[in-house]
């Protein structure tokens, strides 16, 4: 399911709005910053983002798409629960624009910065059926998967 790419969002309805409770609930038990609706087995083009310090800051999007990425990169360390126990430093624009339906089904256009771009890239990316360590070399990627596979047996 993560690598495969989701399907775009016909409409904001009440089943949408459903799973964006439930996606809220599964970042805010994480903790975490951001979750894909691919990460909980759902094949649609829905993220939630909250990069708030108190929380219940929650931005929802639906067919997000970045229309303008800043040439300035920032780095950060990057993980997801999808592959627990490691993470990685991952160099992403510093500012993104993205275009997304919003909860109320308008369409909207929002500057993201810092933390809040690169958790709606990392998000984007899951929708497109990508991982944040496919930003790594192959050789640093296989490392860390390796890396992963053996806390899993462990576990």
């Amino acid at each position: 399911m993560l690598r495969t790419v989701a399907s775009d969002v016909a409409a904001i309805t009440g089943e949408v709005r459903a799973i964006w409770a439930d996606m809220i609930d599964t970042m805010d038990a994480m903790p975490g910053y951001g979750l894909a609706a691919v990460q909980i087995g759902v094949p649609l083009r829905l993220a939630v983002v909250d990069c708030s310090d108190a929380r219940g800051q929650a931005v929802r999007l639906a067919n997000p798409k970045i229309l303008h990425a800043s040439v300035q990169l920032r780095e950060h360390e990057e993980a997801s629960p999808n592959l627990p126990g490691v993470s990685a430093a991952i160099r992403r624009p510093r500012a993104v624009t993205v275009r997304f339906l919003n909860a109320e089904g308008a369409v909207e256009e929002r500057d993201f910065v810092g933390l809040w771009a690169t958790s709606v890239q990392h998000q984007i990316d899951h929708l497109a059926g990508r991982m944040y360590f496919d930003h790594l070399s192959p050789l640093k990627r296989k490392m860390l998967i390796a890396k992963a596979e053996k806390l899993g047996r462990r576990g």
